[in-house]
């Protein structure tokens, strides 16, 4: 009770500071949409996490509402539009869109600003154990699900395989992870490609109905220079066992899921959302939703960011020290 009551009592003072170092921080009655992702994906428990949390639930100001979507490009276009004021979006496609640089997009969503560092997502392509497919080569003429379309997972998928010369040459289905893997299982899929924190609740779903294995990527991207091109991305291990069946490291690549929001979002809302996720217990909140949250925390909030940051993060970081 004790204990209890101190936590309160902290998050109320908490609330109060804020008030009083940012007495305009938005005006009651202000909703700012978090963009999230599809419905079960790491994306949507990010938004959805900070949305309800409680001390971000009682602030008085403004209120956050975090809002399923398809994923990265989709949200990237719509803060930079100000339909959504804040989303989860990789630094990729974030560093790429900046910059005019997306597939047959010469935009430059220069209105989206990087708040902060979640995880990194690996990309992670899912076959059967004695299908035979060793080496991403072998993909060609095969069914292959390659992620939804406007989702990070999609657009990586495209650039990795493009530019290995492979995109054409597949059988693309466009779906979310967990249809693909119940197509995995139906037969209906050869492979599947994840962009996303590992373990995967759809890699795992796989895994109980069928013998699955990972194919390694790392070394093909290498070869083929596809890190000079793309140099957002780095290397990641997969660890043994993180599969049922997946005996062994699986060597491949990640990007980063940032936290970005609209340049016009107030750097006081920013600020003050940061000051309320970015502690112990905002933290041990954000763990206790999601596993791969546990890659968030202070001493890597600035992690993969090669992009501008919002006002109000750039605030918070420097307080933090780690600017």
């Amino acid at each position: 009770m004790h204990f209890a009551f101190c936590n309160t009592l902290g998050r109320i003072c908490t609330l109060l500071l804020l008030a009083l170092a940012f007495p305009h921080a938005g005006r009651a009655g202000d909703v700012y949409i978090f963009g999230g992702g599809p419905a079960g994906g790491t994306f949507q428990f990010m938004a959805a996490g900070i949305s309800l949390y409680e001390p971000v639930r009682e602030i008085p100001d403004f209120k956050v509402k975090a809002k399923a979507t398809a994923g990265s490009v989709e949200n990237l276009r719509k803060v930079h539009s100000g339909t959504y004021a804040m989303a989860v979006v990789y630094s990729g496609e974030l560093y790429m869109g900046r910059n005019g640089l997306l597939k047959d997009d010469p935009t430059r969503y220069a209105n989206v600003l990087a708040v902060g560092y979640f995880y990194g997502a690996p990309a992670q392509l899912v076959v059967r154990k004695d299908s035979g497919i060793t080496k991403l080569s072998q993909l060609a003429g095969l069914n292959v699900g390659v992620g939804n379309e406007g989702s990070g997972a999609y657009a990586n998928c495209e650039r990795f395989l493009s530019h290995l010369g492979l995109w054409d040459k597949i059988q693309r289905h466009p779906m979310g992870y967990n249809d693909a893997a119940v197509s995995f299982s139906n037969n209906q899929l050869d492979a599947f490609w994840l962009f996303v924190g590992f373990p995967s609740g759809a890699a795992v779903m796989a895994a109980e109905h069928n013998d699955i294995d990972l194919i390694d990527l790392y070394q093909t991207a290498e070869a083929n220079d596809f890190f000079k091109k793309y140099p957002f991305f780095s290397k990641v291990v997969i660890p043994a066992g993180t599969y049922k069946g997946v005996d062994r490291d699986v060597v491949s690549y990640q990007d980063s899921a940032l936290w970005v929001a609209n340049k016009d979002v107030p750097a006081e809302v920013v600020y003050t959302l940061l000051s309320l996720i970015y502690t112990d217990e905002g933290l041990a909140y954000m763990r206790r939703l999601k596993k791969t949250a546990e890659a968030m925390c202070v001493k890597d909030g600035i992690k993969g960011i090669v992009t501008p940051l919002h006002p109000g993060a750039l605030k918070f970081w420097k307080e933090k020290g780690i600017l």
